[in-house]
């Protein structure tokens, strides 16, 4: 058990380490140079930070319907229990509390089991007994009882609710997972549904689903729309006020992109939404941007309903120098790709990267948050109006500061373990400029095939998780990144390829419980192509699996023959999304993704609980003051908290706007 406090990490006078709890370590980031922005921007950032917490509440009631009602128990528990605080249990408790706030709710953010306090049903209803002027979050016409009895078992049950996204083999994927996108609907009907709405003439098709529950409502089938008036409303206005107010400030023409997304939020039209989504990829000169909608569809087992998610920023010139020499090469990565050519673009359309400085963050994007994001998801709009690529650096840069011993436990040699530190840290970084600008920007559908949501079903996030992997994978061992000046040899190719294959085959496996196998897409990615190039290579020693002193180690023997494999899953991979092959597909996430060898588990979290790390890392947001009359802000002031416990439950009382059911 890792305690609650943090060990200092600092960096030029920083500090970045909050609090570390359960299997999780919570940090802070810093925005630098917000102070030097002129008041404009700072407004805009301002009403932009707004509209991003506004909606918080979303994402809690989209992971399970119980969710809100929880965890306003639990808040109200936190504010005013007025026994001692500091007896084991209520620690166990808290613990449990700041675990459930990490997830956004129930189900733990990464593998999307269960989540349980580890103290009794019955001292949880007696902290209850302890809140002198508590308003607990009993729904209209329920009595006190019904609602302790269904306490009980949304909190206690870890059966009820098991898996918030449940794509085991031979599940009914919406009627098995916890996630508040289907009611009454099987897998079968949300699959008919949404292939009787598809026009296979049309070549800019919407992406259907993405911004709504599918409910049977008296035998038939419909969809709640989450828009201005509809379910999600009470917060989509508020989200709608403080974004009319970014856009009175914002410069031409991104408050053009601002009204096309209130639009969007008021009449919930998909077409609307693509048309934001192109005037959003086209504004490639506004410093100060943001993502804001419902986006990523990974906790949607079928693959169509996004999770409401919301980041603005401010760019960061020198780290975007580097992405823009990436970018602008997009079409030579395209013609020199080892895929077929019928699958290559024969056009690369505005491809766009760029370094970032987080201001914030909300939704399905935090406290947990991504180093690396690629948007929009449509793959016409990709194909003709091109895509945005950020790197989160200042993120990066506190995962860095943060970051403890891994590499030194886990790599075999002092050669890796030198090259990891010279060249791990560019490594790293042109990895995720190398996956978010060229490979989800990268390759195309054959003519015909529906969108990878409709073909490959359940699967299409990993693959195409480990298709944007196989892409940086293949380029980092390319001299023309030396020759483009973005690397100063193949050294941090070599260093790619180590970590790669380290994580993939070992290192992630810290996030597991015993006995459990990979759920989450990315785990999925990152197992499925270490383990597939292990394998396919071991007749010639390409990846060698070692012991010593009782450790199992992997290392790396032949980069350029891992290369090779790199690009021969990539081919392949590439092949099955653009022809659609389901059962291609699912061979190679079942076969190579999905299953963990449990004694190696086992030795890994061993091995991690003595250095004493914790698994995952989130943070609190930095604090927008505005200073002076609301009407007539002067000035706006930020500041880093440094208490996960007060950033959660002031969030509580600002931005609660949705009802405990919705």
């Amino acid at each position: 058990m890792i305690s609650d406090a943090a060990e200092p990490a600092t960096h030029d006078g920083f500090e970045y380490r909050a609090e570390k709890f359960a299997d999780l370590q919570v940090l802070r980031y810093r925005a630098p140079g917000f102070e030097t922005l002129d008041l404009d921007a700072k407004k805009l950032i301002y009403f932009l930070y707004q509209a991003c917490l506004s909606g918080r509440d979303i994402i809690w009631d989209q992971n399970w319907r119980f969710n809100l009602l929880a965890r306003r128990t639990l808040e109200e528990i936190v504010r005013r229990y007025s026994g001692p605080r500091d007896d084991e249990d209520f620690l166990k408790f808290m613990t449990y509390v700041k675990r459930v706030w990490f997830s956004n709710g129930l189900h733990h953010h990464y593998s999307g089991a269960k989540l349980t306090p580890e103290v009794s049903y019955e001292t949880f209803a007696g902290y209850m007994e302890r809140c002198p002027g508590a308003r607990w979050p009993i729904p209209e016409g329920w009595s006190f009882e019904r609602f302790m009895d269904r306490l009980r078992q949304i909190l206690f049950d870890p059966e009820y609710g098991a898996k918030k996204v449940n794509k085991d083999d031979g599940a009914d994927k919406t009627r098995d997972s916890a996630v508040n996108y289907y009611e009454g609907v099987s897998e079968r009907e949300a699959a008919e549904y949404y292939a009787a709405l598809e026009d296979p003439s049309d070549p800019r098709p919407p992406s259907f689903g993405l911004n709504s529950k599918l409910v049977k409502q008296d035998g038939r089938i419909a969809e709640r729309v989450w828009r201005v008036g509809g379910m999600y409303g009470p917060a989509i206005e508020r989200m709608v006020f403080w974004l009319q107010k970014a856009a009175a400030v914002a410069p031409s023409p991104q408050r053009r992109v601002l009204e096309k997304l209130i639009e969007f939020y008021r009449t919930g039209d998909l077409r609307v939404f693509d048309d934001y989504s192109v005037a959003w990829v086209e504004d490639t000169a506004s410093p100060v941007d943001m993502i804001h909608g419902f986006i990523e569809v990974y906790n949607d087992p079928l693959g169509f309903r996004g999770a409401f998610e919301a980041m603005v920023w401010v760019r960061d010139e020198e780290g975007t120098r580097r992405i823009a020499k990436i970018a602008e090469m997009a079409q030579w990565f395209e013609d020199h790709s080892p895929i077929e050519a019928a699958h290559r673009k024969t056009e690369v359309k505005g491809v766009v990267g760029s370094a970032i400085n987080v201001i914030v963050e909300a939704g399905d994007a935090s406290p947990y948050t991504a180093i690396g994001v690629n948007l929009p998801n449509a793959d016409w709009i990709r194909e003709e109006h091109g895509s945005k690529s950020v790197n989160l650096a200042n993120i990066v840069t506190a995962y860095n500061a943060a970051a403890g011993p891994l590499v030194e436990e886990f790599a075999f040699s002092q050669e890796e373990i030198a090259r990891d530190k010279q060249f791990g840290e560019l490594a790293d970084n042109l990895h995720t400029d190398l996956h978010e600008v060229i490979g989800h920007g990268s390759g195309r559908l054959e003519t015909g095939v529906s969108p990878p949501a409709k073909t490959l079903k359940s699967y299409a996030s990993t693959l195409e998780e480990a298709r944007a992997d196989l892409v940086a994978l293949y380029y980092l061992m390319d001299p023309k990144l030396v020759e483009l000046g973005l690397a100063s040899s193949l050294e941090t190719g070599r260093a790619a390829y180590d970590s790669y294959m380290r994580n993939g085959l070992m290192v992630q496996l810290r996030r597991l419980e015993p006995g459990e196998n990979l759920e989450e897409d990315h785990m999925r990615n990152r197992q499925l192509i270490a383990r597939w190039a292990y394998e396919r290579g071991k007749a010639e020693r390409v990846v060698e699996r070692r012991l010593r002193d009782g450790k199992t180690y992997f290392t790396v023997n032949d980069y350029d023959k891992l290369r090779a494999l790199f690009g021969e899953l990539l081919r392949e991979v590439q092949r099955v999304k653009s022809q659609g092959d389901y059962e291609a597909g699912k061979a190679l996430v079942e076969t190579y993704g999905v299953k963990v060898d449990q004694a190696l588990l086992r030795e890994v979290l061993s091995r991690v609980d003595t250095l004493g790390l914790a698994a995952f890392s989130g943070f609190v947001n930095p604090k927008l003051v505005p200073v002076g009359d609301p009407d007539d802000i002067r000035d706006v002031r930020i500041e880093y908290p440094e208490s996960f416990t007060a950033q959660m439950l002031d969030y509580a009382e600002q931005y609660a706007f949705l009802p405990v059911h919705n």
